[in-house]
């Protein structure tokens, strides 16, 4: 790090990547811990690489300086070594500034989190300035980047399988050939993630994606799980909440947008590809927010909890004809439900939905880690009237 990086970074304020220490002690094992607490916690955090700045007053910014001698990278190294799984990649410097030595601690952008403490098992994560225990769908949501559980074949304990349609789960097999006798249905659905049977207990329940593609109606279990359109009709906001399984939920959203928007010439067929990416790509394990669908003169915006999947941005996303997906069972099943294709499109649908917009206004995706958010926005049905009308 150079001296100019440093001063940008001392105008800031501290926050989930940035944390101002006066001084560091490591003499008891608790100074230790409270360290590899604080680096484990903005290893976890989204964004890119933090910093610890030690020798600087958290909150005036005064640089009080420290003594270089007393501060041995080595020993930082093994004191993260022995008490963070999986190891964090961090840097530790020392940069003179007004006179005096400060030591700044670099923790690299982690594609391994969530890093734990390993003598406790606890996971940490930065909110604000402040570190603290990570919550279960925190946890959770970092575990899915890495690839290490799968939301969707999350089993539902609260439930049991008489939730899910049994028609809806034979055209399903029936798509993939799969006909099993009655006394086999069970382990067969077990198999493909519908359901999952709990050894401890002996009990069946359904799983995540069991319910979103195999239930008449989840949104009665999973509120959560639904699509909200907005959109306005003589200045009054209308909102409509669309239900059912995805498959359902897509065909209904296509109605409902097709009736709204009948008298326009809006390509609505951009509005649907942003709609399938989002009930792909949506962060199930956001129990806060469904996917809304926005409708006015000045944007359409559909937004989707869930920022892009990990190794992904939007070069990427534009780019790569198989990008990555966040639920990849069920992309898998959505492929075969749907009689319409369209998740055959999604992804690489983006320079397309673009090249519509052409001459009349610029297609935005906005990735907004901190809120765990991702947006598509469209031009408006006033900008699509007008180029009309020249």
């Amino acid at each position: 790090m150079d001296i100019q990086r440093l001063k940008m970074l001392l105008k800031q304020e501290e926050a989930s990547k940035l944390d101002f220490k006066e001084t560091l002690l490591l003499n008891t094992e608790s100074e230790k811990k409270e360290l590899a607490k604080d680096i484990i916690a903005i290893a976890n955090s989204i964004g890119g690489r933090g910093h610890i700045i030690i020798g600087v007053k958290d909150k005036s910014k005064e640089i009080v300086g420290i003594d270089p001698g007393e501060l041995n990278e080595e020993r930082i190294q093994q004191i993260m070594s022995y008490r963070c799984d999986p190891p964090i990649n961090l840097r530790v410097e020392y940069i003179e500034i007004e006179h005096t030595w400060v030591c700044v601690i670099t923790i690299f952008k982690s594609y391994q989190r969530p890093h734990q403490m390993r003598q406790t098992g606890a996971f940490y994560i930065r909110r604000g300035s402040t570190t603290d225990f990570a919550r279960r769908d925190e946890i959770a949501r970092m575990f899915q980047e890495v690839g290490l559980i799968s939301n969707e074949l999350i089993p539902l304990y609260n439930l049991d399988i008489s939730v899910l349609d049994r028609d809806l789960i034979d055209n399903y097999l029936n798509k993939i050939s799969l006909t099993p006798s009655k006394d086999l249905e069970k382990n067969v659905w077990h198999n493909v993630g519908i359901i999952h049977h709990d050894v401890e207990t002996g009990k069946i329940h359904p799983t995540m994606g069991g319910m979103l593609l195999f239930c008449n109606n989840p949104q009665r279990y999973l509120p959560y799980c639904s699509i909200n359109i907005i959109h306005y009709e003589k200045n009054e906001q209308i909102t409509q909440s669309i239900q059912g399984d995805i498959i359902e939920m897509l065909n209904r959203c296509y109605d409902y947008i097709n009736k709204i928007l009948e008298d326009q010439r809006y390509p609505i067929e951009a509005i649907f590809e942003g709609i399938a990416n989002a009930v792909l790509h949506r962060d199930y394990f956001d129990l806060t927010r469904n996917i809304v669908v926005f409708i006015s003169n000045d944007k359409i915006e559909i937004s989707n909890p869930g920022n892009l999947p990990r190794g992904q941005n939007m070069y990427t996303l534009r780019s790569e004809r198989n990008p990555a997906r966040r639920n990849g069972w069920l992309y898998d099943k959505l492929v075969i439900l749907d009689e319409n294709n369209r998740f055959l499109r999604t992804g690489f649908g983006i320079d397309q939905i673009s090249k519509i917009f052409d001459g009349i206004g610029k297609v935005k995706l906005l990735n907004i880690e901190k809120r765990n958010l991702f947006k598509m926005i469209l031009p408006g049905l006033k900008r699509y009237k007008d180029k009309e009308r020249s």
